[in-house]
């Protein structure tokens, strides 16, 4: 037995990876623990989603030794052995402690078979069961099930949780296939940086879904896999997820790895600075996040003064801290004191000593912690807000009232919204608000009570004065250390789940934005207006060209005589319809059309006119993107064609604006950018990728925008359609420089082809080879053979017209064989008649049974095969609002019945353009789900960007130019 410890220290040399990235080092600046919470700068950034190449960095790294996981697991339970108190016990339930050792094709052991550990198997026998990877080669969308090797779901009364979001419920019973279709790898994730917990267990915990979904995620974000492409083409591994939740998974996974890399490279700081534990060890990688960590290492930051706690172990006074609760029967303090040494000079300096060490041994106990966080949840704490005294004394008056519904303000932290956290924020950074945690007393008091008579209860009689010191010691970890710490926690944890919310929101918002149904067919006229400069004119085509642009003066005495200068423009091009930007001079230009059409000046045409959003088009007309695409327009006269194209296809315009520009959030400017930018350009993605471009007459910004594939890849993609011509069918796109077969792969599913198009130009192109060659051999033209093109050998496909995935077409054609169908009838009524047919007589199950594959994938295939030809997902959502008269504000009166559009959605309420110049407010409180439409599905109980709606006045504010409206309708 003497020869163990020795044993533990010789191990504790190889407690950490080799040459871990020691970036992340940024936490809180504070050196104490009294450090005050301060939105603005803020401790824990929220991580970005994972950029593309982050997969190949990782497996690049050394890889850590086996024999370094098992020293982790020694060195942190038999230093708390040697170190802790003999109250606090070796935690070993809450030690989950990394992987099992299985074989991939060996049955995950059970409880009987280690029973050393029976406590720790809780997490790795689930682990076993549960876990997915993605390592084989095997296409899980097409492949048979296998069910020997499948996960067995084991039934709880939790999954059926009804207060949880609809696409992350667990419905057992609703989704009998929702199991993984493939056992693809092992059973176990590796990850880079272990930790004490598991990360599919934390996962699953903080985003609410099932375990054996996130150990499949993790894998497939592992692999570079999308959203898009696993939204559409793996719903059997994710049980069916909508690309918002898998958007959140995959932002939590990145905060869960955040925290064990900084976690590690802290770990490695504090072993070369020779101040690591065993305890220090287990409390940080217990640890789940930023905040936790920031709070067990910010005594042994470098250049930090030291706690109290840490100056009075300096002293050794630590020995009788623990001599207090382990035998106190012998403990004498008298014998610490030394006269001439600052801290031990009396016996007051030496138990002020001994009671800072014992405040921090408390504070940084798990069991301690857990306890007094279980206290909060079932008490009532509060946030409250109060108006700053300096900025009632000097500041604005405008902005203070801005904030005048949190003068005096305060809401239990259960019910505050979240635009309401945002709002205090804002004011507290801006110095116009204080902001503080309340928690009751009782907390204080119960907690101390537990501390002394429970967890922390001497083992044998104290003394008066020792359970004097005893009691300070829980009080002052309470006061100092424990109470700050829960503010700090309380008020990150309502900003964290704010922003993410705040940009979840935006999300939402743009996604319905740019899936606003295109306006085809129609020349439109855009005008951008103005005052002084004029009011910018494009006239586009139905295919987007620019046919004419000019300046008129309308507002400036000229406008009879502009008149007739746009009559002749309109007239001369056959257009009806105008777009009006929703910028400066847009209500006095949206009377000065209305009240030429009202009075039929127009004739014979029927002119129509709506009202555009211009949010980001000043900036996009300036930009090198609008300079390459119309380099001999003046940009004022750029941001007139964007208006009058976002009508026209809105996610071909839309893209090509910085997402946060677009001007469709709730308080942007307020949250973290990273992730902000990062959800905005996936949601674009998700949307260009489910819409599909045409690969031949799409732009280079649309096509970057695509699933898996980037700027490069998109222009390499252009320079290949400019030298070959256009592309024939997928299987071309291999062809092109940097589309490997896993950016094939992502970006295939969602690339169109026009048959009709490619029908035309193979016979062109069939005509001109075969006289080439007639040519060639009579020696007309030259000796030698001409190489072929890349089109005398390809041939066109139409399920390249689908969104069926190449790797589906072999189930696409058995199924065709199956119904007796053509591919040269996709889309048409007979295959939807054939299709119809098989699928009553033998069910979908059934078909997908006998054609060996999952029901998520025949469902697809089937998708694609009835879809008639050029369909487009956005026919399903609603088209601008066009209009020939004017309403005015003073028209307004209670009562009045207006048809408006939704112009933006918070949290807080709905904002509608009524037409009269100011956008209306529906409360939240008026939307409910009576009178949303039935047909339309809704991700959500609200309104989108873009839908139509019937609405009622309420009040109408004239002097402060605010209408509160109610909800009757959706149109």
């Amino acid at each position: 037995m003497s020869s163990l410890p020795r044993r533990v220290k010789s191990e504790a040399r190889a407690l950490t990876p080799e040459e871990l990235p020691s970036f992340l080092n940024s936490s809180s600046e504070s050196e104490e623990e009294e450090e005050e919470w301060e939105p603005k700068s803020k401790t824990a950034k929220r991580s970005c989603l994972p950029k593309k190449n982050e997969a190949k960095t990782k497996k690049a790294a050394v890889p850590r030794p086996a024999g370094a996981k098992k020293v982790v697991k020694k060195v942190a339970v038999k230093e708390e052995m040697d170190v802790s108190l003999p109250i606090a016990p070796v935690e070993d339930n809450r030690m989950q402690l990394l992987k099992p050792k299985e074989d991939l094709g060996t049955k995950p052991k059970s409880f009987n078979q280690k029973p050393e550990v029976p406590k720790k198997m809780e997490i790795n026998s689930f682990q076993g069961k549960t876990k997915k990877s993605l390592g084989s080669d095997e296409k899980p969308s097409t492949s048979v099930p296998v069910v020997g090797n499948q996960m067995k779901h084991e039934k709880r009364e939790e999954a059926f949780a009804f207060d949880e979001p609809p696409s992350k419920k667990i419905k057992l019973n609703a989704c009998p296939e929702g199991k993984p279709v493939k056992n693809l790898g092992g059973n176990k994730i590796k990850e880079e940086f272990e930790m004490n917990w598991d990360i599919v267990q934390a996962l699953s915990e903080i985003t609410n879904v099932e375990p054996w979904v996130c150990a499949n995620l993790i894998n497939l974000f592992q692999e570079e896999n999308t959203i898009p492409f696993i939204a559409r083409y793996r719903k059997e591994l994710i049980n069916n997820l909508e690309a918002d939740a898998l958007r959140e998974v995959q932002q939590t996974l990145e905060e869960l790895r955040t925290v064990a890399k900084k976690t590690h490279t802290t770990i490695q700081k504090l072993k070369k600075e020779g101040k690591l534990s065993g305890c220090l060890l287990k409390a940080l990688l217990n640890c789940r996040t930023l905040e936790e960590l920031d709070h067990v290492s910010a005594p042994y930051k470098t250049g930090s003064k030291g706690t109290k706690a840490q100056r009075a172990r300096q002293l050794g006074l630590e020995p009788a801290a623990l001599s207090l609760l382990q035998n106190p029967v012998e403990l004498n303090l008298f014998s610490y004191i030394r006269p001439n040494t600052k801290g031990l000079a009396s016996i007051q300096e030496v138990e002020t000593g001994v009671q800072h060490i014992l405040a921090d041994i408390f504070a940084k106990d798990k069991d301690t912690m857990d306890f007094i966080r279980k206290l909060c949840q079932q008490r009532y704490i509060s946030i409250q807000s109060t108006l700053a005294k300096v900025s009632s004394k000097s500041g604005n008056e405008k902005d203070i009232n801005k904030f005048q519904l949190y003068h005096e303000f305060s809401c239990n932290i259960k019910n505050i919204q979240h635009h309401q956290i945002l709002a205090i924020n804002r004011g507290e950074n801006l110095k116009i608000l204080t902001v503080k945690v309340n928690i009751p007393d009782g907390v204080k008091n119960e907690f101390c009570w537990w501390c002394v008579n429970e967890r922390w209860r001497p083992k044998q009689f104290l003394k008066p004065e020792f359970m004097k010191i005893l009691r300070s010691s829980v009080e002052d970890a309470y006061k100092r250390l424990i109470h700050p710490l829960l503010c700090r926690e309380f008020r990150s944890k309502l900003t964290s789940d704010a922003e993410k919310e705040s940009v979840m929101m935006f999300g939402r918002n743009l996604r319905q934005l740019l899936l606003t149904s295109p306006v085809r067919g129609r020349t439109l006229m855009g005008v951008d207006p103005g005052y002084k400069h004029g009011c910018k004119l494009a006239i586009i085509s139905p295919t987007s060209q620019i046919l004419h642009t000019d300046v008129v003066y309308l507002h400036s005495g000229q406008g009879f005589r502009e008149a007739e200068k746009i009559k002749k423009l309109l007239l001369q091009y056959s257009c009806s319809t105008v777009v009006i930007g929703n910028g400066t001079a847009c209500r006095e230009t949206e009377a000065y059309f209305a009240d030429l059409i009202m009075k039929k000046y127009f004739a014979p045409l029927d002119v129509v006119y709506c009202i555009v959003s211009e949010a980001g088009a000043s900036i996009y007309s300036v930009s090198p993107e609008a300079s390459k695409e119309m380099p001999d327009l003046d940009p004022n006269l750029r941001s007139a064609v964007s208006i009058a194209r976002r009508v026209q296809d809105p996610l071909a315009e839309l893209v090509k604006i910085e997402p946060k520009h677009i001007g469709v959030g709730m308080y942007q400017h307020d949250v973290s950018q990273t992730l902000l930018k990062a959800t905005l350009d996936s949601v674009v993605e998700e949307c260009v990728s489910f819409v599909g471009v045409d690969i031949n007459i799409c732009s280079e910004i649309l096509l970057r925008h695509i699933a898996g594939l980037n700027a490069n890849r998109a222009k390499n993609i252009i320079e290949w359609r400019e030298k070959n011509g256009p592309f024939i069918n997928r299987e071309q796109l291999k062809e092109v420089k940097g589309l490997g077969p896993k950016t094939f792969q992502q970006c295939a599913g969602f690339i169109r082809f026009n048959q009709e198009y490619i029908k035309t130009f193979c016979s062109g192109k069939k005509t001109e080879l075969g006289s080439r060659a007639v040519l060639t051999k009579s020696g007309a033209l030259s000796k030698k053979k001409s190489k072929p093109t890349p089109c005398a050998w390809q041939q066109p496909n139409p399920l390249d017209q689908t969104c069926i995935h190449p790797e589906s077409y072999n189930l696409a054609m058995t199924f065709l064989s199956l119904i007796g169908g053509n591919a040269n009838d996709i889309g048409k009524s007979d295959m939807q008649q054939k299709v119809n047919a098989v699928i009553q007589r033998e069910g979908l199950e059934g078909a997908a049974k006998r054609l060996n594959t999952t029901v998520h994938t025949l469902q697809l295939v089937i998708d694609g095969l009835t879809q008639p030809e050029g369909y487009d997902i956005r026919t399903d959502f609603d088209k601008p609002d066009f209009k020939r008269s004017i309403v005015c504000f003073e028209d307004l009166s209670v009562g009045t019945v207006l048809t408006g559009k939704v112009e933006n959605a918070t949290q807080f309420g709905v904002f509608v353009d009524i037409g009269v110049g100011r956008a209306g407010l529906i409360p939240v409180r008026n939307i409910t789900e009576a009178k949303l439409s039935k047909v339309k599905k809704r991700r959500s109980l609200g309104l989108g960007p873009g839908e139509r709606v019937e609405v009622k006045v309420l009040n109408v504010d004239i002097p402060r130019l605010r209408i509160t409206l109610d909800l009757i309708r959706v149109l």
